[in-house]
């Protein structure tokens, strides 16, 4: 069983925040953060939720009629290209209207604080990057990019601005938003990436991830399995929380920036 932090009370009785409580960093987190070599972070959907992206079955509004299942696959595009378009470009409008929060904050900080970093994150949303990360491996593709399906010219940010109907590349060929839909794969390359830093690592922290959509879900597995000490950090645990070494069940605004100071506190040198 994976451990996990029990609640903390004042003298008063009431309920305090566990997860400010410094104790909640247990002897076994700080010797692996002390001793690591390669920290590894995947982040997911609930990272991006802190920051106000709807999550992405909370469409509502004019789109609550839509499944979303059902509008990001290559075959709606096809189908209803202009119904596409208009509905990523209702989310991306969404997405730059909020910005990075602590726990994105405290990534870009982490760059410096090992030898070696590796950021994988599910989300499309760009907030990684926004937040200052300046190396982002993204599954799923980023909502800001876009390309042509005939010729594959990247059209990175407002060459391809939110609109009501389908944009057309100079080719003649359709527009589509550069993430990856449902039945299409993961990009190899980042894929590789991710798994090769999983099976290297000795400190992965899987924080805002369900532990159900694969292969991403198989990240600290693979990392549990080489070896490494691994922490979900997640307000709910997981489906997958019962394999992981520890569980810090908190929102990652709060517990990764208290890694990060512990990290400083620890860690003398880059």
């Amino acid at each position: 069983m994976p451990h996990v932090p029990s609640p903390i009370t004042s003298e008063t009785g009431d309920s305090v925040d566990p997860f400010s409580h410094p104790s909640l960093i247990t002897p076994s987190l700080e010797h692996a953060i002390a001793e690591a070599k390669h920290l590894v972070v995947l982040t997911g959907a609930g990272v991006s939720a802190e920051s106000g992206v709807p999550t992405f079955r909370s469409s509502g509004g004019l789109w609550a009629q839509y499944d979303p299942t059902q509008l990001a696959t290559r075959e709606a595009f096809s189908r209803d290209p202009d119904l596409v378009w208009h509905w990523y470009s209702w989310r991306r409008g969404i997405i730059r209207g909020v910005q990075p929060n602590p726990g994105h904050f405290a990534l870009v900080e982490a760059e410096t604080l090992f030898p070696r970093f590796s950021l994988i994150t599910q989300n499309v949303d760009n907030l990684h990057r926004r937040a200052g990360s300046s190396d982002v491996h993204e599954l799923h593709g980023n909502i800001e990019r876009s390309r042509c399906l005939d010729c594959a010219r990247a059209y990175p940010g407002d060459e391809a601005p939110p609109s009501e109907n389908a944009l057309r590349c100079e080719c003649g060929g359709l527009i589509r938003p550069g993430v990856v839909w449902f039945g299409e794969s993961l990009p190899e390359s980042e894929l590789i990436f991710a798994q090769e830093a999983a099976r290297t690592c000795d400190l992965f922290l899987s924080v805002g991830t369900s532990g159900l959509v694969y292969p991403a879900a198989a990240l600290p597995l693979i990392a549990h399995q080489n070896g490494a000490y691994v922490v979900e950090i997640n307000p709910e645990l997981s489906a997958i929380a019962r394999q992981m070494d520890e569980c810090i069940a908190a929102p990652s605004g709060v517990a990764l920036p208290m890694i990060i100071e512990t990290t400083k506190r620890l860690r003398t040198t880059a």
